[in-house]
């Protein structure tokens, strides 16, 4: 096993100086992919280049969304040699104190997507947190509940193989829809899923706090996703009906001690 964390990145300012610290005292191989960034703050990572070998900048010319950041980065890991990628945000959301839990998971089921679970703080706002819930149920159907716990959560680690196949099967998921359709689709592959229970916090703005999620153009969008993926369900229907009969997920049998 080789992993990387990776860590998307368009516009986050100081905070992604920060990310990239957090996950450098705790893993020596960084790779931040900045997609078409027009604040200045590839610059911040780059500073710190000179003291971290392991630590890679990738500038993307334009913005093509976060689905086509990640996918770039993970092209290049697979290309370096690396068999598996952390995924997480740039935006402070994700614990980086996390990231060795989601490594030992990882040794001990190489096979696996483990797809972080949020765990919500009481500052994150209700509108997104009862929004994604039905973002969920729809995934469930359309994996016949293999284990999705949050289509959503981007602090994953994933074989690197099973991502660039998910990839391969759809020329969307290049966008905030992301998240969603690749943990769908791994489903669909057969890969086995593992939720990691998760912290995420929403920083304020005084605490440098930048979302780039659009309420209306989001959510048309994840609609969109639904709507393509419950086709591509009624397609695969029969072999997932025999997978769910033959026991689904098989890492639904890792435990909770075990996690």
């Amino acid at each position: 096993m080789r992993v990387a964390i990776l860590i998307p990145s368009y516009n986050t300012g100081r905070l992604l100086k920060t990310t990239v610290l957090q996950a450098l005292a705790r893993w020596k191989d960084v790779w931040v992919v900045v997609d078409g960034s027009t604040d200045g703050s590839e610059k911040d990572a780059e500073d710190l280049q000179p003291e971290h070998p392991g630590l890679q900048v990738v500038e993307l010319p334009v913005n093509r969304g976060k689905g086509s950041a990640v996918l770039a980065g993970a092209e290049m890991l697979s290309e370096a040699g690396f068999t598996h990628v952390l995924t997480m945000d740039s935006d402070g959301q994700h614990p980086a104190e996390f990231i060795p839990k989601f490594l030992s998971i990882a040794e001990a089921h190489p096979e696996a997507a483990l797809l972080g679970q949020p765990i919500f703080g009481a500052e994150a706002p209700l509108l997104r947190v009862r929004g994604r819930r039905l973002s969920n149920l729809w995934a469930h159907i359309e994996t016949l509940g293999w284990g999705i716990g949050d289509s959503l959560f981007g602090m994953r680690l994933y074989p690197l193989p099973a991502l660039l196949q998910a990839f391969r099967g759809t020329r969307f998921a290049r966008r905030f829809d992301f998240d969603t359709e690749v943990a769908v689709r791994l489903c669909w592959n057969g890969v086995p899923a593992i939720n990691v229970p998760t912290p995420v916090k929403y920083l304020t703005a005084a605490e440098g706090g930048v979302s780039q999620f659009r309420y209306f153009r989001d959510n048309t969008l994840l609609t969109w996703v639904h709507a393509r993926l419950l086709c591509g369900f009624f397609l695969r229907l029969p072999l997932l009906a025999w997978r769910t009969l033959k026991g689904g997920n098989p890492a639904k049998k890792v435990t909770l001690t075990e996690k």
